[in-house]
Parts: structure tokens; C-alpha cells; sequence
């Protein structure tokens, strides 16, 4: 049987990209066109220089391999693709002796570890969130009797006091208690897991509503606020209420972060090309992107990766669980919540969702999550 090379290199799973001595592609697969987001008519015959920018990290391997005139392999190296996410390539390198004096060509292989490492983070957050709901559960068992006490006591406190200022200390500690109890409550919410109430429902109405609460508030006076929807996306099935509690926690937090005239806050749905899930009868189902961006003065990358730990908070009023709060609602719907940041350009979330289909739920005593 004869094998045209040409098909070998195209059924490949990895990227593959044949450099010749002067650096320009002479054979490109259609793996490497997707990991680069480059067509193949594009990229043949130019320099990989032309194409990429001087600082991108394939490109920077490929110099190191060509000068050094040794294999280069690197791991889980990283750089923004078009939709600004950020893409996990593997990438070797290895020389290819060119008939020219002293040239040199090269083999790049790639191979695209974005998809393994998301997944590899999801279960790592569903791990964390699934411990926090353990540790929520023993410091309610533990706080709430004694706290119970505390009140009682606090208010008896107050009805056998005739001195104005021991009434008001009582009603201090009344009003502290219920605080910490409040607080209490909200760290249940990692270990009840309440059901979603699914429903078939319009990502841009519930945005709306969203958006109408938070252009009132206080914190947003003078922020312009924009609205930047796509209206393909179809209804789905989610639950609106515990996405609008979502939503509010994005908002609030970028509002909080910009300080008034001047400040944006972009609203932006999106089909998101590069994300699909299975579903129970093996059907790819598509998600949608919905971005919060502020023009905030943003966030430093250690601070960043800390921000949806539950109780992590920067803000000496903050409890540190609207985010977390906000990944657990997300996580419970099939998605995901990302944040990026760039100090002086502001910051952006991302939520993720599944577009799932609706299918009313059959009349039913077990009281399964219909999602």
C-alpha cells in the first residue's frame, strides 16, 4: 500500500510544522493550525517570524533548538490565544541538517495540554469547594448552639437593665451575633448543596435584571455601565436565581474595584468555540462566555489565584465569599469561573456555562437535580 507522508503528517494528533533553513513553514498540519489559530494558506511559505510575535514561546524554543543544534522539549509552555485565554502547549524542537552552509531547518512538534489542564484545575476546585463544605458543616455544628446561647443571653441582659448604656452593649452584641450567624449560613451553602431549580431560561434577561439592581446601587454612580451581547445565544436550561446570585457577586466586585468617573463596566456574552462537554447520551453540547471586565486599577497575580478561596478577601469590609460563592453556583451548573488581571488594565471574570437543553422534569418523589 503506498502512504503519500503528506497524509501521515495530517493524521497525526499532535501539531507538526517543518521549518526550512531560513525559518520559513514548508509543511504545516492542521493540529499546529489550530493550537497556532492560523490557516495553512496563511503560514506556508513565510517565516515563522513573520507569523508569530518576536516574544512568542514556540518561537523562542525554536531559536534555542536552531542555535544550540540540539532537541529542545518544553512543557506546559504558555501564551494567549485570539479569544485572550490562555493556551498549555508541549513543544519539541529538533534540528534538521539543510543542504545550505551551516543551515539548519527544524521539526516542531506541539501538542495542546489546555483541555487536560482545565479539566485538571475543575476537579482540583471541586475538591477544595467539596473539603470548605466539610469544614463549613463542623464550625456550624460547633458556633451556632453557643452563639444561640450568647444571644439569648445578650437580650435578657437588656430586659433587666435599667442603665441606657448596658441596653445599647447588649444590643451590640445581639447585632454581632447575628452578623457572625449570617456568615454562618452563607458557608452552608458549600455543604447543603441545595438543588438548582432548573428552568429554561434567557441568559440576557437575567443579566438585565442584574444589571438594572447594580446601575442603582450607590457604588455604581458615575460608572458607565455597557451592555455587549450576542443574540444568538438560545435559551438553556439553568437556574435564573442562583445565577442572577452570581452575576450581583461579579458585578458588585468589579464596581467595587473602580473608583467613579470615568470607570467602565463591559457586560459581554459569547459563544466560547473552544470549550465542549458530553452529555448523558454522548452528544457534544456547546457553552457561552459571560465576562465581567472593569477598568479597575487590577490585581496582582499572587492576589489573583487567592481570590476564590473562601474567607480570602482585600477588603477590610469583605467576607471573602462572594466569588467562592460565585464558583460554587457555576461549578453546580456543568461551568467554571475564571479570573484575569493585568495590574493597571483592570480585571475580567469569565463564567462559563453549559448550554444545555431544557426538558421539563418528570413528575417525580426522589428530588434528583433535574440539571
Amino acid at each position: 500500500m503506498s502512504v503519500d507522508l503528506k497524509q501521515v503528517v495530517e493524521a497525526l494528533p499532535d501539531g507538526v510544522i517543518v521549518l526550512g533553513s531560513t525559518g520559513q513553514v514548508l509543511e504545516i498540519n492542521s493540529e499546529a493550525c489550530r493550537i497556532l489559530e492560523y490557516s495553512a494558506e496563511s503560514i506556508l511559505g513565510k517565516g515563522l517570524n513573520e507569523v508569530l510575535d518576536a516574544d512568542h514561546p514556540v518561537l523562542l524554543q525554536v531559536g534555542k533548538a536552531v542555535k544550540g543544534g540540539e532537541p529542545v522539549i518544553a512543557h506546559e509552555i504558555e501564551f494567549e490565544a485570539r479569544d485572550h485565554r490562555l493556551r498549555s502547549t508541549d513543544v519539541a524542537v529538533s534540528t534538521l541538517q539543510s543542504e545550505a552552509a551551516n543551515g539548519r531547518g527544524a521539526l516542531v512538534t506541539l501538542r495542546d495540554r489546555t483541555v487536560s489542564r482545565q479539566l485538571h484545575k475543575i476537579a482540583s476546585e471541586r475538591d477544595q469547594l467539596e473539603a470548605f463544605g466539610h469544614i463549613a458543616a463542623g464550625i456550624a455544628h460547633e458556633v451556632k448552639n453557643p452563639l444561640g446561647g450568647i444571644r439569648g443571653a445578650a437580650e435578657l441582659l437588656a430586659t433587666w437593665s435599667s442603665e441606657s448604656r448596658a441596653e445599647q452593649a447588649a444590643g451590640l452584641i445581639v447585632g454581632e451575633v447575628d452578623r457572625i450567624l449570617a456568615l454562618v449560613d452563607e458557608l452552608m451553602v458549600f455543604a447543603r448543596g441545595d438543588r438548582l431549580d432548573a428552568d429554561e431560561m434567557n441568559i440576557h434577561r437575567v443579566l438585565d435584571t442584574v444589571l438594572d439592581l447594580l446601575a442603582v446601587d450607590t457604588i455604581a454612580k458615575s460608572i458607565d455601565i455597557q451592555r455587549n451581547y450576542d443574540p444568538s445565544i438560545p435559551e438553556f436550561a439553568g437556574d435564573p436565581d442562583r445565577l442572577k446570585q452570581v452575576f450581583l457577586n461579579l458585578g458588585r466586585n468589579a464596581l467595587q474595584a473602580m473608583s467613579g468617573p470615568g470607570d467602565r463596566l463591559s457586560v459581554t456574552t459569547r459563544m466560547n468555540l473552544g470549550r465542549r462537554i458530553r452529555g448523558p447520551d454522548g452528544r457534544a453540547i456547546s457553552a457561552i462566555d459571560v465576562e465581567f471586565s472593569d477598568t479597575g486599577p487590577g490585581i496582582d497575580s499572587e492576589i489573583l489565584e487567592k481570590l476564590s478561596t473562601p474567607l480570602f478577601t482585600t477588603r477590610a469590609d469583605g467576607h471573602g465569599l462572594g466569588l467562592a460563592v460565585a464558583r460554587h453556583w457555576l461549578m453546580r451548573h456543568g461551568g467554571t469561573l475564571e479570573l484575569r488581571s493585568t495590574p493597571g488594565s483592570g480585571t475580567t471574570a469569565i463564567a462559563t456555562l453549559p448550554l444545555r437543553r431544557y426538558e421539563a422534569p418528570a413528575v417525580s418523589t426522589s428530588g434528583e437535580n433535574p440539571v
